[in-house]
């Protein structure tokens, strides 16, 4: 059964999370959950991601670093790179973190992740004692459903924790072999999300798959539409120069979305990567989700959007 996760504050906020969906938490005030918490939090300090398996939390501030802490263990997670993707998440599968900045660990203000499954909550309540497993993971491919290499096969020990690298190998000689490999996180903040939200919007909208997906002229039109460039639009369909230089623009972040999910190991090695397969894996490992077409009403959004494709160039 898939696992129940609630993320909540000590200040009382309590919220549900479903498979494939993602929560970022931070001093606020672009963020879903606002932590009241000192400047020791970033306004954008993390976020979780409910998978299959069980939740992955991650770093994704470029300024603080973010503690995970559990019974026995107290993990730090380091900024993340200027590429706009968190280098290490803290996986949880079934159990307690409480994740915030050191002073917030340590006056007990944490923001506190819970992943329970159905069949470990009747154990609880029979008072069966249940191992807590957590996975420290790098960026880097997962198995569909984190049910590949690695999850059945880990030391057994209360709160398993397992430090991963980049290339995905167990740092902990003890566990090596061990090691689990995450999907990759887009910084809605990011020219690159926008163009990965139009070209999964068709079927985010229509679930069935059967609306054509839009190519890298259409996306470039939608980008302008979303940003408020109206005054470009006409120039758009007019002028074939400047519409092949957009085109040009998205066609190199499109080409940065299919070498991720190559590099990420999300799709089989002799899968060609058309664009039926890479938006269906984009939604599939709610990289993209159907709460994100929310933000193309969100006007502090697009005015973020805005500024990073017409006033930064």
């Amino acid at each position: 059964m898939p696992p129940s996760t609630h993320v909540s504050t000590a200040s009382g906020q309590k919220r549900l999370l479903v498979e494939g969906s993602q929560l970022i938490f931070g001093r606020g005030p672009d963020v879903d959950l606002i932590v009241a918490a000192g400047r020791g939090l970033s306004r954008r300090a993390g976020v979780v991601t409910v998978l299959t398996a069980g939740a992955w939390i991650a770093n994704i501030s470029r300024t603080h670093a973010l503690y995970v802490e559990g019974d026995g263990y107290q993990v730090r997670l380091p900024r993340m790179e200027d590429d706009g993707e968190p280098a290490n998440g803290w996986f949880v599968r079934t159990g307690t973190a409480m994740v915030g900045s050191r002073t917030m660990l340590d006056e007990g203000q944490s923001l506190v992740v819970t992943v329970t499954l159905q069949s470990q909550e009747a154990a609880v309540a029979r008072g069966t004692r249940r191992t807590d497993d957590a996975v420290l993971a790098g960026a880097g491919p997962a198995e569909r459903g984190l049910a590949g290499r690695g999850l059945a096969d880990e030391v057994e020990r209360t709160d398993a924790a397992d430090l991963v690298n980049g290339s995905g190998q167990t740092e902990d000689a003890e566990l090596a072999g061990a090691g689990t490999l995450l999907p990759f996180y887009l910084d809605p903040m990011t020219k690159l999300f926008l163009v990965a939200l139009i070209w999964c919007r068709p079927w985010l909208i229509d679930p069935s798959a059967t609306r054509p997906l839009p190519r890298t002229p259409e996306i470039a039109r939608g980008a302008l539409e979303v940003t408020g460039a109206y005054h470009e639009l006409e120039r758009f369909d007019s002028d074939p120069e400047y519409r092949d230089l957009l085109a040009a623009r998205v066609a190199e972040h499109i080409k940065v979305l299919r070498r991720k999910i190559a590099d990420r190991g999300l799709a089989a090695a002799n899968v060609r990567l058309s664009d039926e397969v890479a938006v269906r894996i984009l939604i599939e490992h709610g990289i993209i989700t159907s709460g994100d077409l929310g933000r193309l009403d969100d006007p502090t959004w697009r005015s973020r959007q805005e500024d990073l494709w017409w006033t930064q160039g």
